[in-house]
């Protein structure tokens, strides 16, 4: 049997309480349990307020003594959100940090395979409130660019498969509400999960 780790912040954790959650994880471990019983076990290790480095600081307990067959990463919002209070983690040093970790997971799980998820947003009750900082929207998107750019940059120096969320958010906003999507611009609604479950599902079949 092969195992599957998901990892990452809120937007995978989703009310996980140490089961599989109610996001994309559950939704993707319900189709692949349905099509190949049998086959996959599933973890979710995602935390809530996680930024790359608490994910690095938990590297050996939650990714590499789980020994994944299969694991994808989603983190990036957090280090730019957490900012606005004073404790994210600027666009160099999440590459630096992310580069560390996926050496290190390599390194201990030669055979493992990694897919990296790119983070995203788009303008909500989270990522557009004025009364907390009047350019939040501008710092809030501008930011989460660029620590999406490093996980495509990181995915290509290590040849690992990079899931493009952003633009699929932008073009399912466009037929409706934001809040559709993302029910406060980070948060994915059930049908914002879905829309990851599709492109995480569309990857591992490339990859399996």
């Amino acid at each position: 049997m092969k195992t599957i780790l998901f990892q990452g912040d809120s937007i995978t954790d989703a009310d996980r309480r140490n089961g599989l959650g109610t996001g994309y994880p559950l939704l993707t471990s319900a189709r692949l349990g349905m099509d190949y019983p049998g086959e996959f076990t599933f973890h979710n290790r995602g935390i809530s307020g996680n930024r790359i480095v608490d994910v690095y600081a938990r590297i050996k307990e939650d990714i590499i003594n789980l020994k994944p067959d299969y694991m994808s990463l989603l983190i990036g919002v957090n280090d730019v959100w957490h900012e606005f209070w004073g404790n994210g983690v600027d666009a160099p040093k999440f590459e630096k940090i992310y580069c560390m970790m996926m050496e290190e997971i390599l390194a201990a799980l030669p055979n493992v395979k990694i897919m990296l998820l790119e983070p995203f947003c788009l303008r909500g009750s989270n990522t557009d409130n004025q009364e907390e900082h009047p350019d939040k929207w501008r710092i809030f998107s501008s930011e989460v660019k660029k620590r999406a750019e490093v996980v495509k940059r990181v995915a290509e120096s290590y040849g690992l498969p990079f899931i493009p969320l952003q633009a699929l958010f932008e073009e399912a906003a466009a037929r409706s509400e934001n809040a559709v999507w993302l029910f406060d611009g980070v948060h994915p609604t059930p049908a914002g999960h879905e829309l990851i479950t599709r492109e995480w599902l569309k990857t591992f079949d490339s990859i399996r």
